[in-house]
């Protein structure tokens, strides 16, 4: 049979080139069926076709240099995604007539602008005014978490940059002291399931939390906190409320530990072990600790689903020359 396949191999392979070729024209086809404003995969491909290269590049060079900003930058699109939308709002500074997003209690432990900064500026030297800020930090996301170790997954690319930031508006993010049923109906109300929540709330995997968003749980104000890591965290918290504590025991690791720190009763925030104690979600922490693969399987497809919420497309919205202010 072999024998018998090879020898028709140049008919084949004539096939197959012909098969590639319309393969080829109907993946051009299909990045562009939105039309020009419309987000597609590749969306930059004629106008700027080294943009995604640019970005990759960039997040793998500070990431060396700092791996611990990995969780930053995920948590970075995360606020800005829940917030106005994927429209680049958290990048913007305040001003002396506006305090901006990333001013509000929320987000001053938010970290990598400058990996932002630096993407903006090498791709504005390469194609000015085409790559917006909102689809930087989307993409920076996207490779952190494969850099980390994590899922593999594409975006499509179109985000315009919003002209708003207003402090007021980070009333909308989740706040570490919401139960299971105050975070179900907050991710609800952006059209996310209880199993994208979770799915979701699986980036604390990376990265750590402070112990102003933590020493509630403490002296006895918590019981869903094991005894020892509650010594652990009291340790913490001995350092004042800006020292740090990971949120499981690999925080530059994209993994399933943390859903494994929730079943020991370790979970570092309240709105990180409710999801545990809570029977709503209980059994969907239970799988993802379970299976590492379905984590990231769901967690793909919900980061694909966030990184799309509420963008600002065509004239709503704009290509900033520089993320921290608007044109």
């Amino acid at each position: 049979m072999m024998l018998l396949e090879s020898s028709l191999h140049p008919a084949k392979m004539a096939m197959s080139n012909i098969l590639g070729m319309f393969l080829f024209m109907e993946m051009l086809a299909s990045g562009f069926r939105f039309g020009v404003d419309g987000l597609s995969m590749d969306y930059y491909f004629m106008s700027c076709p080294f943009a995604e290269q640019i970005v990759k590049n960039t997040v793998a060079r500070a990431l060396q240099a700092d791996p611990t900003l990995a969780a930053g930058l995920v948590r970075m699109h995360f606020h800005d995604c829940f917030i106005e939308g994927c429209d680049g709002s958290i990048l913007i500074d305040s001003t002396k007539d506006n305090t901006a997003e990333k001013d509000s209690p929320a987000n001053l432990s938010l970290r990598g602008y400058e990996v932002i900064d630096d993407a903006k500026e090498e791709l504005e030297n390469q194609c000015p005014g085409i790559v917006s800020c909102a689809d930087i930090l989307a993409m920076a996301a996207r490779d952190a978490v494969f850099w980390t170790g994590g899922p593999v997954y594409d975006i499509p690319k179109g985000r315009k940059d919003g002209r708003r930031s207003k402090i007021e508006d980070t009333i909308n993010l989740p706040f570490p002291t919401f139960n299971a049923s105050e975070l179900i109906r907050q991710f609800g109300q952006h059209g996310f399931s209880a199993q994208e929540m979770v799915a979701l709330s699986g980036a604390h995997t990376l990265g750590v939390a402070r112990c102003a968003s933590f020493k509630n749980r403490l002296n006895g104000g918590d019981p869903s906190v094991d005894s020892e890591f509650a010594k652990t965290m009291s340790k913490t918290c001995s350092g004042g409320d800006n020292a740090e504590q990971p949120f499981d025991p690999t925080r530059n690791t994209f993994d399933n530990f943390y859903y494994n720190a929730l079943q020991r009763k370790s979970g570092l925030l309240f709105s990180d072990q409710t999801l545990f104690t809570s029977p709503r979600t209980r059994a969907i922490v239970n799988g993802y600790a379970f299976n590492q693969a379905m984590f990231f399987f769901d967690f793909q497809q919900a980061m694909l689903k966030m990184s799309m919420l509420d963008v600002k497309e065509g004239s709503k919205g704009e290509v900033r020359e520089s993320c921290r202010k608007i044109n």
